[in-house]
């Protein structure tokens, strides 16, 4: 992708940003965001080929925070908390991880939430960031297990897919206005509590 690409692809996955948070994804058209981007709606087709195709590479990169094609498991934060030997370090480095990625995708989850009523093709992709939090959650708990003696890890999972959710980050941080460090701080001590070891 050259530099004209990339400048296009951000531009535009800027623009959905904005449109599916204020205006939703049903209510939001190729045409919509080809002006809010400032490009033609052939750029769109071009670049993304469709509109649930430009949602999903929408959620990727925020997600990620980047453009890097790393796995969430392959991240460096995953290794710092898998190698911590406190299991109060590993919960925090996890947590913390995860409130970022929440400040930067929960809006974008819950538009995701929202057109899948109405959408196949959007409850699909609703269910597969389900599953990859699953996976994500799975996998560290797992590994906290290791340092908490007599830890339910599917409980531990159940327990932070609900405190991690884009729906409990955005009630407290957007809705009550809690600040973000709160919500982590809180979103430890849950866990922490269900995990035992805190």
């Amino acid at each position: 992708m050259n530099r004209n690409e990339t400048s296009a692809r951000n531009k535009i996955l800027t623009a959905a940003h904005n449109l599916f948070v204020t205006s939703g994804y049903g209510s939001t058209t190729i045409k919509h965001i080809a002006g809010e981007a400032g490009v033609a709606v052939q750029t769109v087709y071009f670049v993304f080929g469709n509109k649930r195709a430009m949602l999903e590479a929408l959620l990727d990169v925020t997600i990620a925070g980047d453009e890097l094609a790393i796995p969430t498991l392959e991240r460096t934060w995953v290794a710092d908390a898998r190698a911590a030997e406190d299991p109060m370090e590993h919960l925090r480095i996890h947590v913390h991880a995860a409130r970022l990625i929440s400040e930067r995708v929960a809006r974008i989850l819950l538009v995701v939430r929202a057109g899948a009523d109405a959408d196949p093709e959007v409850a699909e992709l609703w269910r597969t960031n389900v599953e990859q939090r699953v996976t994500v959650l799975r996998s560290l708990m797992s590994s906290l297990a290791e340092k908490v003696a007599g830890m339910d890890v599917d409980t531990c999972v159940d327990v932070g897919l609900a405190l991690l959710s884009p729906e409990l980050y955005t009630l407290l941080v957007h809705d009550r206005d809690w600040s973000p460090e709160k919500y982590e701080a809180w979103v430890v001590e849950g866990l922490a509590a269900s995990a035992r070891c805190s």
